[in-house]
C-alpha cells in the first residue's frame, strides 16, 4: 500500500513532475547528493517519450549539419557511460549509411561527418568508422538499392533495446538513495502564494485518494513532464483563492510526432542497423535489428493533438514499408508485415514556422522567473543519450539556486544496480543452480533483461516452480517475471508488465496471447482480486487498440466478426 498520509505530513526539496528517463535522471542525481526528492508520474515509470524513440544511446551525427557540436559531444561522451555503467542494457551497435547521388548528402559530406564524429568522440571505447567505395559496398549490402550508390559509412553507437528499463532501474536507483517515487498519482494542481509554489496538489489514479505535497522556503520545483509541460504549467493556482493562475503565457513545447514499425526479419535484411534517407522525401530513418526483429522509423510530424492517445496513422506505416522496400529491394514487405507499431511525441521547443527536423535537439532549462514563479524550472526537450547528464545538471543549478555549494555528482561512475558483464561468475552459477527448472536460454534471457537482479526472478521459482512456466511458446520469458514486476517494480496493469517490465507485447501479438496468464498469476500469486484482472483486462485491449494495433487491421477484425454475425 501507498501510504499518501505519510508523504502528506512530510516536506520536500525537490518536487519532481514527470516518471520518464529524465524526472527519473534528476530524482537519483538528487537524492545521492543528500537532498529530499519525491517524484511524481501520472502514468507508468517510462510511459510516454521514453519509450517511445527508436532506443538508440547515439551522438546525433545528423545534428553536425545543424552546428549543434555541444549536443553531439555531450551524446557521445554520455554514450560511453551508460556502455560503462549500464553493459546490460546498452551495447554497441554498428551502423551503415549508405550514399546516394543526387541526395542532400553527398559522400563527401557524410565523410566529413564521421571524421567530426571520431573527433568527437576522441575518448570512446568502440571502433573508428570506416568508408566503403561502391565497389566494397555491393559486396557487403547486395539487397541494397544500388541507384546512384556512391559508396556507404559504417560508425558504432549504442542500443539500448530495453530502454524503459533504463528507466526503472534510475527510479529503483533513486529509491535506494532516499527517494520517494510515484506512478500513478496525477498533478491537479500547483498552489502559488506570491512568487512560489508551496504545495502540489495530487490524485492516486489507481483509488482516487487526493492528497497534497509540500515543500519548504528552498523547494524546487522540477517539471519533467516531457509532452506535457505546458499541460503541467496551465495547472497553476492561487492558494488563497483557489482560482487557477495559470503559469506563463507563451507555448513551451513544440513536439513533433515521431512513429515506428516492428516486422519480422525478411529476405536481405541487413546484419547491421541502416541510417537511410528516404528515396521519396530524403528524410532520414532508420532499420534497426531489434530483439530478433526489425524496427523501422521514425517520422517526424508536426503535432498537436491528445498526448494520451497517439498511434502510428495508416499513413506513417505505409510511408515507412515503402521507403524500406526502396532501399532494400529484396524486402517486398506489406501491412501484413507488420507486428506491432508505437508513436509519441518528441518534446522540442516551440519554434514558429520551422519545419520539424530544423527543431534542435538540445535540451533548454527554463527558469519560470519570468513569468513570476521563482521555484519552478522546466525542462523542455532532451533525448534518451543524455538523461544522466541533464539529471545533473538540474541538480548542480537547484544547488546553485539554493546558494550551497554542489556536492559532487556520482553517477558519471555509478552503476545501475543491474550493471553486469555476460561473463560474469554469477551467471554461470545460476545455470548451474536453476537449469534444471529454467532453460539456459531463460537464465541468460534474464540476466540480460535484468542484469544482476536476474537472480532475484529466478528465486521466485524456488517459492513455487509453476512460476518457471512461460508466458509464450514463442518466448524466454516466464511467470516468475509477472510476479517480480508487481511485488519489487511497481507494475499496477498489465501494460506495465508487458510494454515497460518486459517486451512481450512488441514481440509476441502485442501480448494479446499473455493477458490470460498475466490474470492467472496476478490472481494466484499477487492478491489480485478477479474484479481488478477484469478492469485490467479492459484496460489493456483499450490501450493496444487506441495506440498500437494499426486502423487497417481493426476494421480488418471488425469486417471478419460482422461476417460471422
Amino acid at each position: 500500500m501507498r501510504d499518501f498520509q505519510t508523504i502528506q505530513n512530510e516536506t520536500y526539496d525537490l518536487i519532481i513532475i514527470g516518471g520518464g528517463v529524465n524526472g527519473a535522471a534528476v530524482a537519483r542525481d538528487a537524492a545521492l547528493r543528500g537532498l529530499k526528492p519525491i517524484l511524481i508520474e501520472k502514468q507508468d515509470f517510462a510511459g510516454g517519450t521514453s519509450s517511445w524513440s527508436t532506443r538508440l544511446v547515439h551522438g546525433g551525427l545528423r545534428y553536425l549539419e545543424y552546428f549543434e557540436f555541444p549536443l553531439v559531444r555531450e551524446s557521445l561522451r554520455e554514450r560511453e557511460v551508460l556502455l560503462r555503467t549500464a553493459p546490460h542494457l546498452v551495447k554497441p551497435l554498428l551502423l551503415t549509411v549508405p550514399v546516394y547521388g543526387g541526395r542532400s548528402r553527398p559522400y563527401w559530406k557524410i565523410w566529413a561527418g564521421m571524421i567530426l564524429y571520431d573527433i568527437f568522440s576522441y575518448d570512446k571505447t568502440v571502433p573508428l568508422h570506416r568508408m566503403l567505395p561502391r565497389q566494397n559496398f555491393e559486396q557487403l549490402f547486395r539487397s541494397l538499392d544500388k541507384e546512384n550508390l556512391k559508396g556507404g559509412a559504417q560508425y558504432y553507437d549504442g542500443q539500448a533495446e530495453y530502454a524503459e528499463r533504463l528507466c526503472l532501474e534510475t527510479i529503483l536507483d533513486a529509491q535506494d538513495a532516499g527517494a520517494t517515487v510515484l506512478n500513478y498519482v496525477e498533478v491537479t494542481g500547483l498552489e502559488r502564494e506570491r512568487d512560489r509554489i508551496t504545495q502540489v496538489q495530487c490524485q492516486d489514479q489507481l483509488t482516487g485518494e487526493t492528497f497534497t505535497v509540500s515543500g519548504h522556503e528552498k523547494t524546487f520545483i522540477i517539471n519533467t513532464s516531457g509532452p506535457w509541460v505546458d499541460h503541467i504549467c496551465q495547472r497553476g493556482k492561487d492558494a488563497e483563492e483557489q482560482e487557477k493562475a495559470p503559469i506563463g503565457k507563451t507555448r513551451k513545447i513544440g513536439g513533433t510526432k515521431g512513429s515506428h514499425i516492428i516486422v519480422d526479419r525478411f529476405p536481405g535484411t541487413p546484419e547491421t542497423a541502416l541510417y537511410v534517407e528516404a528515396k521519396t522525401d530524403g528524410r532520414p530513418f532508420f532499420i534497426v535489428p531489434f530483439l530478433g526483429k526489425v524496427l523501422i522509423g521514425t517520422t517526424d510530424l508536426p503535432y498537436d493533438g491528445s498526448l494520451d492517445t497517439i498511434k502510428a496513422d495508416d499513413a506513417e506505416i505505409d510511408y515507412l514499408l515503402a521507403e524500406t522496400n526502396l532501399i532494400i529491394t529484396t524486402a517486398h514487405l506489406t501491412r501484413d508485415d507488420v507486428q506491432f507499431t508505437y508513436s509519441g511525441v518528441r518534446p522540442l521547443p516551440y519554434a514558429e514556422g520551422k519545419k520539424p527536423g530544423e527543431l534542435t535537439r538540445k535540451h533548454i532549462l527554463y527558469h519560470h522567473r519570468k513569468e513570476g514563479v521563482n521555484n519552478l524550472l522546466s525542462l523542455i526537450g532532451g533525448k534518451l543519450t543524455t538523461f544522466r547528464h541533464v539529471g545533473e545538471e538540474i541538480v548542480d543549478w537547484v544547488y546553485q539556486k539554493r546558494r550551497e555549494k554542489i556536492p559532487h555528482c556520482p553517477t558519471l561512475q555509478r552503476p545501475l544496480p543491474g550493471c553486469i558483464l555476460q561473463t560474469d561468475k554469477r551467471i554461470d552459477q545460476a545455470i548451474h543452480d536453476y537449469r534444471h527448472l529454467v532453460s539456459v536460454p531463460t537464465i541468460q534471457h534474464l540476466f540480460k533483461l535484468y542484469g544482476s537482479k536476474g537472480i532475484e526472478v529466478l528465486k521466485l521459482v524456488d517459492e513455487s516452480p509453476e512460476l518457471a512456466e512461460a508466458i509464450s511458446p514463442r518466448l524466454p520469458d516466464i511467470k516468475a517475471q509477472i510476479v517480480y514486476a508487481i511485488r519489487s517494480e511497481m507494475a499496477h496493469t498489465f501494460l506495465d508488465i508487458t510494454r515497460r517490465r518486459t517486451t512481450i507485447a512488441m514481440q509476441d501479438h502485442y501480448g494479446l496471447d499473455a493477458v490470460p496468464i498475466m490474470v492467472e498469476v496476478a490472481q494466484k500469486f499477487c492478491g489480485w482480486s478477479a474484479e481488478k484482472c477484469d478492469r485490467a483486462v479492459v484496460e489493456y485491449h483499450h490501450y493496444m487498440s487506441n495506440n498500437c494495433i494499426p486502423d487497417y487491421a481493426l476494421e480488418t477484425q471488425e469486417e471478419a466478426v460482422m461476417q460471422e454475425v
